[in-house]
């Protein structure tokens, strides 16, 4: 035959990542063949790191929004030990390495140095675990929110201090086992009460764009780090990246467990713009809390002798609040 045919490929519209057989200007940045590879192989992170899927993929988006003109500023943790092992570097990209709490302050004199020297078209990232992000470096954090310097900061929220040691930080549920939270007590594991949901404080500080995503919808997460890329001023998303190591569960489970957090609500997606919400990730099939803590060790003890620790119940009412406060169903219809 002299004709070529035209393939097709019929799953565009689902969640795989693929799509190298539709046009070229419809596939998402890691089916392109002009990805940047920012993350490169030779990396080590542990088999099924959520925290290793979630960054290529935003970082890689975050490129081709700035046309390859990108530098980012990287707190301690994680992502910065397993990529950087002197004296080598997964990084292919302008890249520093920040403390463990001033990641933001950092970027934000990066963006300074580059308008200063009119290279404004320099765009800069930085990027952390949620203990650098919501613990060690939420003043600076707030700080750049403030004064909404020209930075997007990305918040890997994995749910603990997982390269120290898999200490709580204040984004570790309750109930959850960690080396600081142990299973001991009347009630074991992480308490009640505590912590903090930084996506609405980044609400409350009236920034240009706010969101959260997951690696459960990789082309969520890049359509939104892309449009974060077309706002000047600062810029949050936080992503929901599962530690088989730190939670306990298995290397093949991450996306998972990524996609169960968001269909029991104890993860809401959404998208909000100078301080108003603007868009929520409604549920598709909505599941239970359970089904979700059971696959995780850190949460064994609430199902120990094959009885269920009260404590689950509370941490449903937990996931049913999410879903009444963002209105993560959908409204059947004809209801009102």
């Amino acid at each position: 035959m002299n004709e070529i045919q035209k393939l097709k490929f019929y799953q565009k519209g689902t969640l795989t990542v693929g799509n190298r057989l539709v046009d070229e200007a419809q596939r998402n940045v890691q089916a392109s063949l002009s990805r940047s590879n920012s993350l490169t192989c030779g990396h080590r992170a542990c088999q099924g790191c959520g925290e290793a899927l979630g960054a290529r993929y935003a970082i890689d988006a975050a490129m081709r929004a700035s046309g390859n003109n990108l530098i980012a500023v990287n707190a301690t943790g994680c992502l910065e030990v397993f990529t950087t092992p002197y004296p080598e570097t997964s990084w292919q990209m302008p890249w520093m390495h920040s403390l463990f709490g001033n990641a933001a302050a950092v970027a934000t004199g990066v963006a300074a140095a580059m308008r200063v020297t009119n290279r404004a078209g320099t765009r800069v990232v930085a990027q952390g675990g949620d203990g650098g992000t919501t613990d060690i470096g939420f003043g600076c954090l707030s700080g750049m929110f403030e004064r909404n310097d020209d930075v997007l900061y990305i918040c890997y929220d994995n749910e603990g201090y997982m390269n120290t040691g898999v200490q709580r930080s204040s984004a570790t549920p309750p109930a959850a086992r960690t080396a600081t939270t142990p299973v001991l007590g009347d009630e074991p594991g992480n308490v009640f009460g505590t912590g903090k949901f930084v996506p609405k404080i980044a609400v409350a500080h009236d920034i240009p764009y706010v969101a959260t995503a997951s690696v459960a919808d990789l082309h969520d997460l890049e359509m939104k780090v892309t449009k974060a890329m077309g706002f000047r001023g600062a810029r949050y998303i936080q992503i929901n990246v599962p530690c088989p190591l730190g939670w306990g569960a298995a290397s093949h489970d991450t996306i998972r467990l990524a996609r169960l957090a968001i269909e029991t609500g104890l993860f809401p997606i959404f998208e909000a713009e100078n301080g108003r919400f603007t868009h929520v990730r409604k549920i598709r099939q909505r599941k239970s809390v359970a089904e979700y803590l059971k696959l995780q060790r850190r949460f064994a003890h609430l199902f120990k002798g094959g009885k269920e620790d009260p404590r689950v119940a509370r941490i449903q009412a937990i996931a049913d609040r999410h879903i009444a406060d963002f209105g993560l169903l959908e409204t059947p219809a004809g209801a009102a």
